[in-house]
């Protein structure tokens, strides 16, 4: 018996959402080609061409370089693997925020680089002075990240920009989640805020393009030599992307998403999507949880461990930050009715907690 997809209607803790409508039936056209190979399969390069310089309008970068990735991680392998491939150095280390996200670590992993983690400021946001502090001689990459996976939080990119110059280390962004809300939050995040190398940018996330359609870009062309090897047996003999065959799915869905949606589209999500992130602090604070306040659409609040478990069991799916607090993203697919309906099962799980004891 053939299973059924994941319904959204109770998902509350995901950064991926359902695609949109044009997105499907664009991933279904190109499934069978290969934008690994754009020698042979020219209309899904061209197609990916244009993505690219979709989403650096959205990043703020004039003809940029990059590509549709399988998704942030991959993206974030990349750009260590193109600070590393560069450096002269033969004890490379890369300093990230205790914000970044868990794939840095796997990039140290496989690439043999040293990762150096730095403390958070209060308001957890990257610490521009102890990111200093952990930059030497032998730093090949600052990253910052904007739109941060646990809390929303968008580090200071202009200055840890300044840092990694200060050291000759490329920058990169983590904006995988955040890139296509920040542009309508008024932060400084992106390339034409700051001196950017290089950012990890996902449509398969708010921008509503089928899975997989993550994305990287650098500032400039040159640093994907880097990356590059030779594919003799391919119309094209060399590529620079980490995974070699790829679905044309995902590309052809980021520029039906990105077509119907940029600007506006994504404005007005953004919009109601931070209304319902501010709703919701204000909700859960209201029913006795103690709530780190949203700067994008993501919420994070305290609660009981037994508290939790029945808000899963009740079909909730639900995650908690590295902190254990209950973490709620507020993506395209959740609606204020689908809040409305949570909150009255927080509040109904919490009054039991406290009237057996908890």
């Amino acid at each position: 018996m053939r299973g059924q997809p994941q319904d959204f209607d109770r998902v509350l803790s995901s950064m991926c959402t359902e695609p949109h409508p044009v997105a499907r039936e664009a991933a279904g056209e190109f499934l069978a080609t290969n934008p690994g190979d754009p020698a042979t399969y020219q209309s899904i390069s061209d197609l990916e061409d244009e993505v690219v310089a979709m989403l650096g309008e959205v990043a703020g970068v004039d003809d940029p370089a990059g590509y549709v990735a399988s998704g942030g991680t991959e993206a974030n392998i990349q750009a260590v693997r193109m600070a590393r491939n560069r450096c002269v150095t033969h004890t490379p280390n890369v300093v990230v925020p205790e914000s970044a996200h868990f794939s840095f670590k796997k990039a140290a992993d496989v690439l043999g680089v040293e990762l150096r983690v730095t403390p958070l400021r209060d308001d957890l946001r990257a610490n521009v002075g102890a990111v200093e502090r952990f930059c030497d001689e032998d730093t090949v990459l600052v990253v910052g990240v904007a739109g941060s996976t646990e809390y929303g939080r968008v580090d200071p990119i202009p200055e840890l920009a300044a840092v990694a110059e200060e050291y000759g280390a490329l920058m990169h962004v983590d904006a995988a989640w955040g890139g296509f809300v920040l542009p309508f939050s008024g932060h400084e995040w992106s390339f034409a805020d700051a001196a950017l190398d290089t950012m990890t940018i996902d449509p398969h996330k708010v921008g509503q393009a089928a899975i997989p359609a993550g994305g990287l870009l650098a500032r400039d062309p040159a640093l994907f030599d880097a990356l590059a090897v030779d594919t003799p047996y391919l119309e094209s003999t060399s590529q620079a992307t980490l995974t070699g065959t790829r679905s044309g799915a995902g590309v052809a869905s980021a520029h039906a998403a990105m077509t119907a949606l940029w600007p506006d589209g994504y404005r007005e999500e953004y919009e109601r999507q931070q209304a319902n992130a501010e709703w919701l602090a204000d909700a859960l604070a209201a029913a006795g949880l103690d709530v780190v306040e949203p700067e994008l659409p993501l919420v994070a609040a305290s609660i009981d461990d037994v508290a939790f478990e029945s808000l899963r069991d009740a079909g909730w799916r639900l995650s908690r930050t590295g902190d254990d607090e209950l973490r709620v993203v507020c993506m395209p697919h959740v609606t204020r009715e689908m809040l409305e309906s949570f909150v009255a099962d927080v509040e109904t799980a919490t009054a039991t907690v406290a009237a057996d004891g908890g």
